[in-house]
Formats: C-alpha cells, structure tokens, sequence
C-alpha cells in the first residue's frame, strides 16, 4: 500500500473515530461470518462502533487523534470497538458479548491514556457508571438539605398540633 493510500485510509479511521478517546480491542478472527454480522448489527443498535483494521494503520491513525496506552494491546487480530454512553456502558456491553459468544476474545483496552487488560476491563465492566456517579452525587448534595427540611418540620409539626388541639379546647367558663 502506497503512502497516500495508507494516508487516505487514515484520514478515513480519524474521521470514523471522531472525539473518542476509549477504546476496547477485542479479536473477533474465530467468529463465522453469521455469528459476526449478528453481532455487528447487536452492536450498532447499542450505538457500539466497531473497526478491524490493521494494526499498524490503527495505531498510526490513533497516535494522530491522540490516542494514548492502545499500542500494546494491537497485536494479532484486533477489532476496535468505541461508542456507548460511557466506557461503563462499552465494557458492560462488550463483556456481556464475550461471554455470550465463546469465540469472543477481549484483548484490553485505553481508557483515559491507561492500558488495561482483559481482566481489567471485566473490572471496569462491574463498576458505576456514569449516570449512576451522577445519580450517587446528587443525592449526597441533596442529603444535606433533605436533613435541614427533615429538622425544621419536626419542631413545626409539633407546634401546629400542638396549637390546633389548644384551639379545639373548650374555652373554660
């Protein structure tokens, strides 16, 4: 392959990759074509983008978006996978897939400039995501208040039930 064609194809994976800094590689080589197609169309519909390309294009084109920690996991046969809401999300989904279809193989992935393994990125897969930390973080901020709210109607309440049973008295004659 020529250098513009090599360029041409790179310029193609950057524009493909767009703002993606995780990735996740898995090696899909051992999957029939049926089974591979299934689960490339599995993946689209969970917004999952997924690329095999040789590795040395692939890291070339990465290194330019500024893709750190992916060059010691692109060995072999590799298929990048990128998209989701969160890495989260692309690992909870990609996980569940290896362990779906046996032939499935994850390899690693970046995140954030790291490089995690296989088994990292089954870790990672376990943990919350990005909606659940914002979900834990509101309600931690909120805590507080409900606290004071919760400490101001106590003494209230029991003031106003204790002026409403005076007022239903009888007045003494």
């Amino acid at each position: 392959m020529g250098k513009q064609v090599k360029d041409l194809v790179i310029a193609d994976i950057q524009a493909r990759i767009g703002n993606a800094k995780d990735f996740i590689v898995v090696d899909a080589s051992k999957l029939d074509a049926i089974t591979a197609n299934r689960w490339r169309l599995a993946l689209r519909k969970e917004r999952i983008s997924a690329l095999t390309v040789k590795n040395s294009i692939a890291m070339n084109a990465l290194r330019r978006c500024g893709v750190k920690g992916i060059d010691s996991v692109l060995a072999g046969p590799s298929t990048l996978l990128w998209g989701c809401d969160d890495v989260v999300a692309l690992s909870r989904s990609v996980t569940k897939w290896a362990k779906d279809i046996q032939k499935l193989e994850i390899k690693g992935a970046a995140v954030e400039g790291q490089t995690l393994n296989a088994a990292a990125v089954e870790t990672l897969s376990k943990s919350a995501g990005r909606r659940e930390t914002i979900a834990e973080l509101a309600g931690l901020m909120l805590a507080p208040g409900r606290q004071l709210a919760g400490c101001l109607q106590g003494p209230g309440g029991q003031l106003a039930g204790q002026l409403k049973t005076l007022s239903e008295k009888e007045p003494a004659t």
